[in-house]
């Protein structure tokens, strides 16, 4: 029986669909052109003039202080989120469920627009702390279920086992459960660390003047800025989004 090859030609179709804008926006990056309308040749220059701009490296800081903020409050608050929900089984469990997963399902405009009036209504001044305290509110949720994966096969023999010999909390969490729990406080870090950097829409809302982050200047450049510039800046953007997004699913498929 013959087998129709029209899978296989729908499968290449999106894959180019998806990936030929990225190679078309990396060869661009190395464009000598100014405004990429035209092959001029090959050049880093792009890539070096990204080091001499101020407004990049102020963004490029404010996404790392914001991103590792965000990523540090989310691992302990979501891990405490997920110890409660795996090992208190009660009716009040089905509200914090729904609290957790309302962030997942929840369009991001909506969430911007809500932590943007609530801010207001509190008197809140826009800047990174705004910003810090609405990436935590979606990050949470993601180490949280990350978290809960792994405490399923979790094996709370150990923890009797180092309570018999003497051992107290403070000990079992740093001898017990820390260690066990090592590959998805990893996995959900660089998950929570990759979606913080990566954000725009709910940034864009709560952001104040200084606060701006990469993504949000992009936006920006996109506007008002060098073609070429952005092109070798995304280049640079992306990579280190990939990079983090391997290495945590790596950590995930370890921690299974």
């Amino acid at each position: 029986m013959h087998r129709s090859r029209f899978p296989h030609f729908v499968t290449m179709a999106v894959l180019v669909f998806f990936y030929l804008p990225i190679l078309m926006l990396v060869a661009q990056s190395f464009n000598a052109s100014r405004f990429g309308g035209e092959w001029k040749g090959f050049t880093f220059a792009w890539y070096g003039r990204l080091f001499d701009h101020s407004q990049i490296g102020m963004a490029t800081s404010n996404t790392l202080i914001i991103a590792i903020a965000s990523t540090v409050c989310s691992l302990v608050l979501g891990t405490l989120a997920a110890w409660v929900l795996h090992r208190y089984k009660t009716r009040l469990q089905k509200v914090n469920y729904t609290l957790i997963y309302a962030p997942l399902i929840m369009p991001e405009v909506l969430m911007g627009i809500s932590l943007l009036l609530l801010f207001v209504n509190l008197s809140v001044p826009s800047g990174l702390l705004t910003v810090i305290i609405a990436h935590i509110t979606f990050s949470i949720s993601y180490v949280t279920f990350v978290i809960l994966g792994r405490l399923q096969d979790f094996d709370y023999s150990m923890i009797e086992a180092a309570q018999d010999l003497g051992a107290n909390w403070w000990t079992i969490l740093w001898r017990v459960l820390l260690p066990l729990l090592g590959p998805g406080l990893a996995a959900g870090g660089l998950l929570a660390f990759t979606l913080s950097i990566d954000d725009f829409v709910i940034t864009y809302f709560v952001a104040g003047p200084g606060s701006s982050t990469l993504p949000v200047h992009v936006y920006s450049m996109m506007k008002h800025g060098s073609p070429t510039l952005i092109n070798a800046l995304c280049v640079l953007f992306m990579a280190v989004t990939f990079a983090i997004v391997l290495l945590s699913q790596r950590l995930i498929k370890d921690k299974i």
